[in-house]
């Protein structure tokens, strides 16, 4: 397998972030939104990252290629949470089921202290089995269910929310 390259995203980035996301809404197993996305909604949440606490990378393989992205973003909102972050992988389609998730998954790991984090969490449906078995894998756990929490073409569906301590100790 090829080795992945991380890149923090640049605006120039956007299109083929929001193109990758779109590409997940009609499987109805990554996201809650049920209709595509523009570039100009997703303005407020690119500059929500920055590259000293709150990562969003794009993936790309040796050709240099984006074949998918990642993101930390703050949960909740305050600063008492400031150490524990939301973990978002989207994979182009012609990229998904090749083990990069793993490798995605584990740079975060890895690379997550740098950035002052501490806890990452998952939120995940409970019907997207590729992905809960990724973040298990890990050591992730179930740390909450929603059962029924979202309405997908008129199937409710729930939400599970997985963590995983990655550092000990006090700040």
């Amino acid at each position: 397998m090829q080795e992945l390259i991380f890149k923090n995203a640049t605006l120039k980035d956007l299109p083929k972030i929001v193109e990758i996301y779109n590409s997940t809404i009609l499987s109805r197993m990554v996201t809650a939104d049920t209709e595509n996305v523009s570039v100009e909604s997703r303005l407020q949440w690119f500059h929500e990252h920055n590259p000293e606490t709150r990562p969003l990378w794009v993936v790309e393989d040796e050709e240099s290629k984006i074949i998918g992205w990642v993101s930390f973003s703050s949960f909740y909102g305050r600063p008492a949470y400031n150490g524990t972050v939301e973990l978002s992988i989207y994979m182009h389609e012609s990229s998904r089921g090749k083990g990069y998730g793993k490798k995605v998954l584990q740079y975060c790991i890895d690379n997550a202290e740098k950035f002052g984090v501490k806890t990452l969490l998952g939120f995940i449906f409970l019907h997207n089995e590729p992905s809960l078995k990724l973040f298990r894998h890990f050591g992730f756990e179930d740390w909450g269910v929603f059962p029924d929490v979202a309405v997908l073409d008129g199937v409710e569906r729930t939400l599970v929310i997985l963590g995983k301590r990655i550092a000990n100790g006090k700040l």
